[in-house]
């Protein structure tokens, strides 16, 4: 039986309580801005990588097509009357990838999308629309103040892999 540290849960439950992330990608050009977008995502343990379903006409997916490295911005919901400053949070860093269409890697990505947002099923067989995977390659968990830690990739892997029992 696997033992689950306290913050190895609370990096699990905060992603797993998320629906959205704040998708951080590089500029398209030299002297463009970086781009900063909220994107719906999901979580793909069979490859260990973080799915999005975005539309090849927004510009963050030029961005990602053009520079992979991106990173994703989880953060805890601010409540009313408490201070913001130790909201707990997960910042990602991880390289993007479209896999092909058909491919397993797509169609596990499909998967995973559709299992967290079964709503969402119609997009995708929109031809514009696609999956991007993001493996991680090191994370920085706030879990509250004063309490920040690094995470590398397979850690940040194994606790959203892992299951209670």
């Amino acid at each position: 039986m696997s033992h689950e540290s306290r913050l190895q849960r609370s990096l699990r439950e905060l992603i797993s309580q998320r629906r959205t992330a704040a998708l951080a990608t590089s500029a398209r050009q030299e002297g463009d801005a970086p781009l900063v977008s909220m994107v719906p995502f999901a979580w793909c343990a069979e490859y260990g990588c973080v799915v999005v379903h975005v539309s090849a006409l927004a510009a963050h997916t030029r961005a990602m097509e053009q520079h992979p490295a991106v990173s994703l911005l989880f953060c805890a919901p601010e409540m009313a009357g408490e201070g913001v400053h130790a909201l707990e949070r997960v910042s990602l860093q991880g390289v993007a990838s479209t896999p092909p269409t058909g491919s397993v890697l797509c169609q596990a990505a499909r998967a995973a999308y559709v299992r967290r947002f079964p709503e969402a099923e119609f997009m995708t067989g929109l031809p514009d629309f696609r999956f991007v995977c993001i493996t991680p390659s090191l994370a920085r968990h706030v879990a509250g103040f004063g309490s920040a830690r690094d995470v590398d990739a397979g850690d940040f892997t194994a606790a959203l892999n892992f299951t209670p029992g």
